[in-house]
């Protein structure tokens, strides 16, 4: 099923698309969650989703998307983490994974504006691979890591590159306010089948910049979770973003950075396509 968290009337609520892919079921409506982070942490999605049903309450093309979670306790990103973008950087390869954080109020939904800061001409894309997790847990073991999964969503981990290479710390380059495209919605694993071949695909104004298959990262997605969890309690609703591949505008020569008006899509399949339109602000 694909989850997601949205407006209705003036509130913050979530739901499901329905069947046929149009229409969106309003089950905050219909829950004492509060919201999806709620529901995944009182592993409530399938009951929901049973009482329910599958009638639209609303248009899939109406609705206001929020972030898919839109309060995670933790949103832990792992850089580096394609073989192409090590090469294309000169970093990376240490054997752990490179983990950076960032805020859940640097992050916007599907179809809202990306913000290039004022204050930098450097704003670059990254789509990623997102997962959220449902199961809670510390140490937890890579044979038994998918287990603590909800799903999959798609994630730009939009970067101010300036700010990002001011020190050796990613943390301000990563948290400008709107760069943290999150969405559209959550999609759980037993729609997506081989997760290796989840295929990430960032297109500029309609043309492809990063274009690679899961398999491809180096830290794959039960690798991320035991060592994250190693250091950390996951918690129902943590996020998890996975890497970007090869292709980021800074490492292009000349440099490509996205400005006022620009479209930027990341695809990842078989989820769905995350889309914004870059402002200045």
């Amino acid at each position: 099923m694909r989850w997601l968290s949205f407006k209705r009337d003036g509130r913050d609520t979530f739901g499901f698309v329905t069947g046929d892919g149009i229409g969106v079921v309003d089950a905050g409506a219909r829950s004492a969650h509060g919201d999806l982070k709620a529901a995944i942490a009182a592993d409530a999605l399938a009951t929901l989703a049973a009482e329910s049903g599958d009638e639209a309450d609303l248009a899939l093309a109406d609705i206001s998307y929020l972030p898919t979670i839109t309060n995670p306790d933790k949103i832990l990103c792992a850089g580096l983490n394609y073989k192409a973008h090590q090469e294309e950087t000169g970093r990376g390869g240490e054997g752990y994974p490179t983990i950076f954080v960032r805020f859940a109020n640097a992050q916007m939904g599907h179809e809202e504006p990306m913000v290039r800061p004022m204050e930098s001409q450097t704003l670059d894309f990254e789509g990623e691979i997102a997962l959220i997790i449902g199961k809670p847990g510390r140490r937890i073991t890579k044979a038994r890591a998918l287990e603590h999964v909800a799903g999959f969503g798609i994630y730009n981990d939009g970067s101010v590159r300036e700010y990002q290479r001011q020190t050796s710390q990613f943390t301000p380059g990563k948290n400008f306010a709107g760069t943290g495209g999150f969405g559209p919605w959550m999609m759980t694993a037993d729609e997506i089948g081989d997760l290796n071949e989840l295929e990430i695909t960032t297109r500029l104004n309609g043309e492809v910049m990063q274009n690679a298959r899961a398999a491809q990262m180096v830290h794959g997605f039960a690798d991320l979770i035991a060592y994250c969890s190693t250091f950390t309690e996951l918690e129902s609703g943590d996020v998890i973003v996975t890497g970007t591949p090869g292709g980021v505008g800074a490492a292009r020569k000349p440099p490509i950075f996205m400005d006022e008006g620009d479209v930027i899509e990341v695809e990842v399949t078989p989820i769905g396509v995350l889309r914004h339109t870059v402002v200045v602000g």
